[in-house]
């Protein structure tokens, strides 16, 4: 079809379209290998020459397949599926930064993604600097360096929910060279398309809100072809330059705009190995096909819960940027008019000792370590997600030692509402 089709159809039709008598339904490709009738056949495979399968640690149909439904509804050229989140955002990073770079985040990020990047890929000898997504332009123009590769932040930060300027972020981002990678889990494509604000490299923990049913932990990495980095070779060499473990190929001369999610799968996922099982992609394809239908849900409850908490007088303060006044209600409505996502975050009077004895008096809401899930859930990151965090990284985190995440899910708004009053009333 050449008609530009909808999210809605995307997400059911997308990414497999059965020929003559195969299935209707994404088969689950359950193997390891592939078989080819000569040696040439697979050598030209192993030699990026053809496109094909052979050993599903680099591609398998199934995860392909998501993948490509994925990149349809971000409006990129090409994604790749990863086996986490935390995976997505190792090898989108990885993939352009190598010992003595160096880049620039977004500080209000998720709490794990903080560590891997501040912790563990300083290791690596990749350094990070942390800026605050609300500071003036210049100030976050004054941490790049001559060796800095990208700029990264979360569309809606996770636990602390705050919006990010997008069209900012991609300003400083392409003044300074680089791309900017934006993790887009929280909205979903339904909600916020980045690349349509000057985004290069969406990311995503696909275990949220698009598998739906906290059934598969898997994550994404979807790339808009946008970004021009034959511009930049002396600052991108892998993707610029010959690859000697694939005979001198070059990514960017070979496959264009599909370079960058080509060395990814090549070259980071032979070497590293982080892949979903193509059962967790399978289930991941049945979240995607309702996800058009659960987000405006899951919004509309968190809105109805974010009002009731703001009305209330046990209740501090709250955090939803649906809410009129919140500082984020105008960037919320610039780039997600439609509705943000369903986490509200909120704090009691009396502080963190309460917010534990009101998350332990719940019935129907379940603390557990998982966000964005068709049932309701509840979390004190502090205590939880966050506990390796001082009180000091706590607050430049965006996440109070009191804040309660509630991740408000597809059940009657009214239910949730009178297991949060009775909590309260305890």
């Amino acid at each position: 079809m050449s008609k530009k089709l909808s999210p809605e159809t995307l997400c059911v039709q997308a990414g497999w379209q059965p020929k003559k008598g195969e299935p209707r339904v994404l088969p689950i490709y359950q193997s390891t290998t592939f078989k080819y009738d000569t040696s040439e056949q697979m050598a030209r495979l192993f030699d990026l020459e053809d496109a094909g399968y052979f050993y599903t640690r680099l591609q398998n149909p199934t995860n392909d397949a998501v993948a490509a439904k994925i990149a349809a509804l971000e409006g990129g050229v090409a994604a790749m599926l990863t086996s986490s989140g935390q995976a997505a955002n190792f090898y989108a990073i990885f993939n352009i930064c190598q010992a003595g770079d160096h880049f620039v985040c977004s500080s209000a990020i998720y709490g794990g993604t903080f560590n891997l990047f501040g912790v563990t890929m300083k290791k690596l000898g990749i350094e990070v600097t942390f800026v605050s997504p609300d500071a003036p332009e210049e100030e976050i123009s004054a941490a790049f360096r001559p060796h800095t590769k990208l700029l990264f932040g979360e569309t809606i930060s996770n636990p602390s929910l705050e919006v990010l300027d997008i069209e900012k972020f991609a300003r400083i981002a392409h003044h300074h060279g680089v791309p900017l990678i934006v993790d887009n889990t929280f909205p979903t494509p339904i909600n916020c398309r980045p690349f349509e604000w000057g985004a290069d490299i969406v990311v995503h923990s696909t275990t949220k809100y698009m598998d739906g049913h906290a059934t598969a932990v898997g994550g994404c990495i979807v790339d808009s072809g946008h970004f021009d980095w034959e511009s930049y070779p002396d600052k991108f060499p892998g993707l610029c330059t010959p690859d000697e473990s694939y005979h001198g190929l070059t990514y960017t001369k070979a496959f264009g705009k599909l370079a960058y999610i080509t060395k990814a799968t090549a070259q980071l996922m032979r070497d590293l190995g982080s892949i979903p099982s193509p059962q967790n992609a399978f289930l991941l394809n049945i979240g995607l096909e309702t996800l058009h239908l659960r987000m405006p849900q899951h919004c509309r409850n968190a809105q109805k819960v974010a009002e009731y908490l703001s009305g209330h007088t046990k209740v501090a303060w709250v955090n939803y940027c649906g809410l009129p006044g919140n500082p984020y209600y105008e960037l919320a409505r610039k780039y997600m008019p439609d509705g943000s996502c369903g986490v509200i975050s909120f704090g009691l009077q009396g502080g963190r000792e309460e917010s534990i004895r009101f998350m332990d008096s719940l019935e129907l809401i379940a603390i557990v370590t998982h966000v964005a899930d068709a049932r309701t859930c509840v979390l004190h990151p502090a205590s939880h997600t966050h506990r390796q965090l001082t009180d000091e990284q706590l607050l430049e985190a965006g996440v109070r030692p009191d804040l309660i995440r509630l991740s408000v899910g597809i059940e009657n708004a009214d239910d949730l509402i009178a297991d949060i009053e009775q909590a309260l009333k305890q």
